[in-house]
């Protein structure tokens, strides 16, 4: 297509003559399709000529397009449209071959099937007489919220049921942000997270995480950026396994207070003695907080809660109705039984005891062998590398499945491996030599 054909179809698109908006009516000349992957855009000074405004104007529209992934620049070709994350592009990745072809694989970040709760007592318990309801009915069953709220570490302001905790962040996004908006995650986060950020526009700034959570002075220098949200896991952190602590918590708490910017808390783990941890304690009406029992009561079940302000909380209710309009009602009153079961309750600790002595063993038979691996909690450890594609490969060839550490990093610049121990077997000590040996440290 012409330069002359592409800004007469631009024009019509402007809502300003400023740099987000000239971005956002590009971006919907890609979604019309006047636009596809590997189209070249028209030279910044024609841009701007057309446009009347300055050439800055049009390379400050040009940056909020390549933040988040809708062009890229190359010296001979100009800049051209991206493929999008669709075509490919996710970060999402797991060693490349088929699950359990390899006889040991750390590589997924799943639990260990032995260990969830067995459903089967629950699930006689439910009543014969319970209803296939209608599609008017509340999209929370009573019994449920009441549950969740007496579970909840604040009293919510709205909460409701989502198909699990990326479902819930997803729809929290495209409700939440728009194009060129910054959101504030860890570095490193979990791939989908950034995935989601990417797909919807959002500028993304990483911010490092240590043993206590997110670094509360880097995140402070960030809301100079004026954050429209910032992005924490309050649960064992993925991939590092750091716990977030109550008084990084409130650090937290005291830098956002005040602003325009939500906290969204990721709380995948779940702590069977209900300490939990969370900035709505503060800032109930600043926090949007996604609880997932997937780990600990079955990725079947595909439910998490989400809890709000009422205003957002009440569009991504609304937004569902052009969807599937509400979780299953029959998997909320499973939950709901479960999360009241003290069988249940015993299940899940001997499932975190017994994930702590398999995270123990591998890490002081890695730390035995002069490996920096930062402490952890949850299923997960973090391994500094020479080279993830070396690193990955080498165990690969000697059947242990491990995650490379690049698509979990905004900053890509410190290589990584991640290693689950939900499947850790009992021949720690040659996995720890096989590990020690492709890293190369």
């Amino acid at each position: 297509m012409s330069y002359t054909k592409i800004l007469s179809e631009l024009d019509p698109l402007l809502s300003d003559r400023g740099a987000e908006s000239i971005a956002k009516a590009f971006g919907a000349l890609v979604q019309r399709g006047t636009l596809h992957h590997g189209d070249k855009l028209p030279p910044i000074r024609s841009v701007a000529s057309h446009l009347g405004v300055s050439t800055t104007t049009i390379s400050e529209a040009w940056s909020v397009m390549a933040a988040h992934g809708m062009i890229e620049t190359d010296r001979r070709r100009g800049t051209t449209v991206r493929a999008q994350l669709a075509q490919g592009r996710s970060r999402y990745w797991q060693v490349p071959v088929e699950p359990g072809t390899l006889p040991v694989d750390l590589s997924t970040g799943t639990p260990d099937p032995r260990l969830l709760p067995n459903i089967g007592d629950v699930l006689a318990r439910i009543s014969a007489d319970l209803a296939v309801t209608s599609y008017v009915d509340p999209s929370v069953l009573d019994v449920l919220d009441v549950e969740l709220r007496n579970l909840w570490p604040y009293d919510p302001p709205a909460l409701t049921i989502v198909d699990g905790a990326l479902d819930g962040f997803e729809r929290t996004m495209r409700s939440l942000i728009s194009l060129g908006d910054v959101v504030v995650v860890e570095d490193p986060t979990y791939p989908p997270l950034l995935d989601t950020l990417e797909s919807v526009g959002a500028t993304i700034v990483g911010v490092p995480v240590d043993g206590s959570g997110i670094d509360a002075d880097a995140l402070a220098a960030t809301m100079v950026q004026g954050p429209r949200a910032v992005v924490i896991q309050t649960g064992p952190h993925n991939p590092t396994g750091a716990q977030v602590s109550n008084e990084r918590l409130e650090k937290i708490a005291s830098i956002v207070g005040g602003t325009q910017t939500l906290v969204i808390e990721d709380a995948q783990g779940w702590n069977p003695s209900r300490e939990f941890r969370s900035v709505g304690s503060s800032h109930p009406h600043q926090t949007v907080r996604i609880q997932s029992f997937s780990k600990t009561h079955g990725p079947d079940l595909r439910i998490a809660a989400l809890a709000g302000p009422e205003e957002l909380v009440a569009t991504i209710v609304d937004r569902r109705q052009l969807g599937p309009g509400w979780t299953s009602r029959l998997t909320q009153r499973l939950l709901a039984e479960m999360l009241g079961d003290d069988g249940v309750e015993r299940s899940v600790r001997h499932a975190v005891d017994t994930y702590a002595t398999r995270r123990a063993s591998l890490f002081d038979a890695l730390t035995a062998r002069g490996l920096a691996v930062p402490e952890s909690t949850g299923l997960n450890l973090w391994v500094p590398v020479r080279d993830e594609q070396r690193a990955t490969v080498a165990l690969a060839a000697v059947g242990i499945g491990v995650a490379p550490g690049h698509p979990f990093q905004v900053d890509q610049s410190t290589p990584h491996i991640r290693l689950t121990i939900s499947a850790l077997d009992d021949d720690v000590e040659r996995i720890a030599d096989a590990i020690t040996d492709a890293a190369g440290r």
